[in-house]
């Protein structure tokens, strides 16, 4: 687990109430990232303790390092969305949101 800073805060992603890996699919080759499009990068979807989605970026490209971005609610949904996650998987808060933006 990591600690990012963003923004001023710290945020610990062993202290996240939920995590969403990204899903992947195989090129023949290769795990490709839904999130990313590439089989190096990645993405992972964090809800903090006091309910703020953020998601770390990480790759394995040598002297890389992760990064972190808060994002709200609407962004959430929709990289849940790319990574296949159906509504169903979504926490309630973040399913009511990704819903009234169906159509």
């Amino acid at each position: 687990m990591s600690r990012h800073m963003i923004d001023g805060r710290a945020f610990e992603t062993k202290n996240a109430k939920e995590v969403f890996d990204e899903q992947t699919w195989h090129d023949g080759h290769n795990s490709i990232s839904h999130a990313t499009g590439s089989q190096w990068e990645h993405e992972t979807l964090y809800l903090s303790r006091k309910d703020q989605w953020y998601i770390v970026h990480t790759s394995q490209w040598q002297g890389s390092s992760d990064t972190a971005r808060c994002v709200g609610y609407d962004e959430a949904a929709q990289w849940m969305f790319q990574n296949k996650y159906d509504l169903d998987d979504m926490p309630e808060g973040l399913r009511e949101r990704a819903e009234s933006n169906c159509e």
